[in-house]
C-alpha cells in the first residue's frame, strides 16, 4: 500500500464514537474510504452508511457477521462497549486487519497483554484511541516539557472532573454503572488520564496506591419519598439536578441522543414513556450502580518522579500541574480564568509565560481537538513503513492500562502495588 491510496475502514460498533471518527474521516476522501459497518441496531449502521456516501457500503448486524465476510478493509474500527473489545480485536488481527481500537484495549489486564502479544505475532498494528495525546492543550504541555523550560520533572498532579450530570448519565444509570458488566471507573473513564500522565512524564510507573469509593449516589442519600423512577412523581423533582425528565428538553441534545435512537424525532410524551422503562429514567439514588464517584492515585515513577491523579464526579474538566527543577506548568479552567491562558509557565526565576490554545483547536476540555488529531494520525501512522512505532500504538499504551489495573488492585486491597510485580503475576497466570 502506498501513502497515496485511501485507507479502507470498516466499523464494528456504529455508535457515537464510530460516528465521530467516520464523520471526520469522510471529510478526507483522498485518505479514507468507509466501506462497511456492523451493529445490532440497524439505525446506527445506516448512519455510518450515510456518512460513507458509498453505494457499495456493506451492512452487518454483528461483529461476527462482518468478520466472517473476510478482510473487507485495511483498518477495522472497534468501537463497541468495553466488554466487547477483546474478541473482535483478536479475530480481526487473525484476519490481517490493522485495528483502530477504542479505549480501553480490554477490560481485563490479561486480555490487554494478550492483544499486545497477538498484534506482535500477526505483525499487525493496533492504534488505541487515546485522543488526549492529540489534543492541542496536551501537545503544547508536552512541547513545553521537551523544551527544557521546566528542567527535570519532579512531580505531576492531574485531575478529571467528570461533572455531576455526566456521572449520573454514564456511571450511575448508564453503561458503565456496574463494574462487573463493564470495567472499573479508573479504567473506563480515566485510562485517558493515566495515559496522559505517563506520556507527559515519559517514564514508567513503578508503584501505585489508590483510595476511592461510591459515597453519594446511594440509596441512603435519596430524598424522603423519592420513588424508584423520576416519572413516578418525585416530591423534589422540580429542584433535583438529576431529574430524568430533563432528558425531554435541555438534556435531549447529546445526552438523550447517545442512548435513545429516536431522541431527535420523539415527542415529549414518547420520551416520557421511554423513561418509564429505561435505565435512564431511574432515580440516581435507587440504581444498582457500584462505580466509584471519587478516586485518587498516588504514583511513583522511574527516577523518583511522583504523581497524583484525582477523579471526582463533582467537578467539570481536567486540570494539570507539573513541577520541575526550573519551573512549574499549570493548566486548566481555573488557570485560564485567573491568568487568561490555558497553560501558564511559572519559572522559578523570571517572568510568567502564558500559552493560549485556540478553542477551535480544543483547549483542555473533553476530547476537543483530539478527535481530528487522532483521525489524521491514524492515516499517517497506519501507512508508515513496517516496523515504525505508532504514537498511540499498543506498545506505548499497554503500560497506561497496567497503571489503571494496578490502581484498582491497590484500591480494593489497601496495598501499595508494584506494577512490575503485578504484570509479572499476570504473565505467569497466562
Amino acid at each position: 500500500m502506498t501513502t497515496q491510496q485511501p485507507l479502507k475502514l470498516a466499523c464494528i460498533g456504529c455508535g457515537a464514537r464510530a460516528q465521530t471518527y467516520t464523520s471526520l474521516a469522510a471529510k478526507q476522501p483522498e485518505r479514507f474510504q468507509i466501506v462497511a459497518g456492523a451493529d445490532p441496531v440497524p439505525g446506527r449502521v445506516e448512519k455510518i452508511r450515510q456518512i460513507s456516501g458509498r453505494a457499495d457500503f456493506r451492512s452487518f448486524a454483528s461483529a461476527d457477521a462482518l468478520l466472517a465476510a473476510g478482510k473487507l478493509a485495511d483498518v477495522v474500527i472497534i468501537a463497541t462497549q468495553d466488554n466487547d473489545h477483546y474478541a473482535p480485536c483478536c479475530r480481526a488481527l487473525e484476519l490481517g486487519y490493522n485495528v483502530w481500537l477504542e479505549k480501553p484495549i480490554a477490560t481485563r489486564a490479561a486480555q490487554v497483554l494478550d492483544i499486545e502479544r497477538r498484534a506482535r505475532k500477526a505483525d499487525r498494528r493496533v492504534m488505541v484511541c487515546f485522543v488526549l495525546r492529540f489534543a492541542a492543550f496536551y501537545r503544547k504541555a508536552k512541547e513545553i516539557i521537551e523544551s527544557g523550560a521546566l528542567g527535570d520533572i519532579v512531580s505531576i498532579q492531574a485531575s478529571e472532573g467528570v461533572e455531576p450530570w455526566h456521572q449520573a448519565h454514564s456511571f450511575v444509570r448508564g453503561h458503565w454503572s456496574v463494574v462487573a458488566k463493564s470495567s472499573p471507573m479508573i479504567l473506563s473513564k480515566c485510562c485517558h488520564d493515566t495515559d496522559i500522565v505517563h506520556w507527559l512524564v515519559g517514564r514508567r510507573c513503578r508503584r501505585i496506591a489508590s483510595f476511592g469509593s461510591l459515597e453519594f449516589f446511594r440509596a441512603e442519600r435519596a430524598p424522603a419519598g423519592a420513588p424508584a423512577r423520576c416519572t413516578d412523581g418525585c416530591p423534589v423533582g422540580e429542584t433535583c439536578p438529576y431529574n430524568a425528565l430533563r432528558y425531554i428538553n435541555e438534556k435531549r441534545a447529546f445526552w438523550l441522543e447517545s442512548v435513545f435512537d429516536r431522541a431527535q424525532t420523539a415527542t415529549p410524551e414518547e420520551i416520557k414513556v421511554w423513561l418509564r422503562t429505561s435505565p435512564w429514567g431511574r432515580c440516581v439514588y435507587r440504581c444498582d450502580n457500584d462505580a466509584v464517584d471519587r478516586q485518587v492515585l498516588a504514583m511513583e515513577f522511574e527516577g523518583g518522579v511522583t504523581g497524583t491523579f484525582t477523579m471526582t464526579a463533582f467537578e467539570n474538566g481536567r486540570h494539570l500541574e507539573i513541577y520541575g527543577t526550573r519551573g512549574v506548568l499549570k493548566g486548566g479552567e481555573t488557570y485560564r480564568k485567573h491568568f487568561g491562558a490555558n497553560l501558564v509557565l511559572l519559572p522559578h526565576e523570571g517572568e510568567i509565560v502564558r500559552h493560549s490554545v485556540k478553542a477551535a483547536d480544543g483547549g483542555y476540555e473533553s476530547h476537543a481537538g483530539g478527535d481530528p488529531g487522532l483521525v489524521n494520525a491514524v492515516h499517517d501512522e497506519m501507512t508508515r513503513p513496517p516496523g515504525a512505532a505508532l504514537e498511540a500504538g499498543i506498545d506505548s499504551t499497554v503500560h497506561s492500562h497496567m497503571i489503571t489495573f494496578a490502581a484498582e488492585e491497590a484500591r480494593l486491597t489497601g496495598r501499595t502495588v508494584s506494577i512490575e510485580e503485578f504484570q509479572r503475576a499476570l504473565t505467569k497466570e497466562a
